[in-house]
């Protein structure tokens, strides 16, 4: 995977403004979540690499930007607990030719956290987290990716099974606030 940083904002905004360090929270949990497929670590190591080594670190001579460490936390962990359910939703939303299981794993891991955080973040809005992982894409690739990951998070946004999903986790957080997520999973097959 190429190192990929997001340490030039295109808008201008300063590295440590908080769109900045949830933009780079979203590019490092792709990496983390390729990290765990490539090399087949788990939840917990790789968490705790990104956390301790990565973000907001120098790595190789490249400064990489700060991230908002609990979005990431939040992100990476959701997205690891909830894949059986992601996975066939995304494939559900790729050409017939693409399926999920062959796809690249980079893209891959961008398709994940884009239908995570569409799914389960109700309060950012979906043209924002679409945005997001487009620009994610671009990072990592130059032809036809970019365009696959807003085709299909596009259509996983414009999907009825998506709108009452977020509906239904809107309403569940609002009506509890839940407790700190246990990052000891030893789950290492995203």
């Amino acid at each position: 995977m190429s190192n990929a940083k997001n340490s030039k904002s295109k808008n201008g905004k300063s590295k440590g403004s908080e769109k900045n360090r949830r933009s780079s929270a979203r590019l490092a949990a792709v990496q983390a979540l390729y990290q765990m497929d490539v090399a087949q670590i788990s939840l917990s190591e790789v968490m705790e690499e990104f956390v301790s080594f990565r973000l907001g670190k120098e790595v190789e001579g490249e400064q990489f930007n700060k991230a908002d460490t609990s979005f990431f936390k939040n992100l990476l962990t959701g997205i690891v607990s909830e894949q059986r359910t992601l996975d066939p939703l995304i494939d559900q939303h790729l050409a017939s030719s693409w399926r999920l299981n062959r796809i690249d794993s980079t893209l891959r891991a961008i398709l994940r956290s884009g239908a995570y955080e569409l799914i389960h973040c109700p309060n950012v809005p979906p043209l924002v987290v679409i945005s997001e992982y487009v620009d994610v894409a671009h990072s990592f690739f130059e032809t036809e990716e970019p365009k696959v990951v807003n085709a299909v998070l596009q259509n996983i946004w414009k999907s009825p099974k998506i709108e009452q999903a977020s509906e239904d986790v809107s309403k569940e957080e609002s009506e509890s606030v839940p407790e700190a997520i246990s990052l000891d999973e030893g789950e290492g097959g995203v």
